[in-house]
């Protein structure tokens, strides 16, 4: 059983690499993060979002649902390691 998890894992993370070979190069200026979106969010987000932190405007109002749903995702997660976890004192 040790061994097939072995493998499974061994294929994914194979498969994950593989997958990184469209990434764009690190820091590639001409990349679709810094050639559309970057900009975008410089240059309207303090007037569109009336907030004068740029990462709170964009954390905040454009990726709020987004931001809201990863901290419920992390929020379960230690949920289940707690309720897992925790010891029974009946016994």
């Amino acid at each position: 059983m040790k061994t097939l998890a072995l493998l499974a894992t061994l294929c994914t993370g194979a498969l994950l690499l593989y997958g990184t070979k469209d990434f764009p190069a690190w820091g590639d200026p001409q990349s679709p993060a810094n050639s559309y979106l970057s900009p975008k969010y410089i240059e309207h987000a303090v007037q569109e979002t009336h907030v004068p932190n740029l990462v709170t405007a964009v954390l905040g109002d454009y990726r709020g649902y987004d931001t809201m749903f990863e901290t419920v995702v992390i929020y379960c997660a230690g949920m289940a390691v707690v309720s897992v976890l925790r010891r029974n004192r009946s016994q």
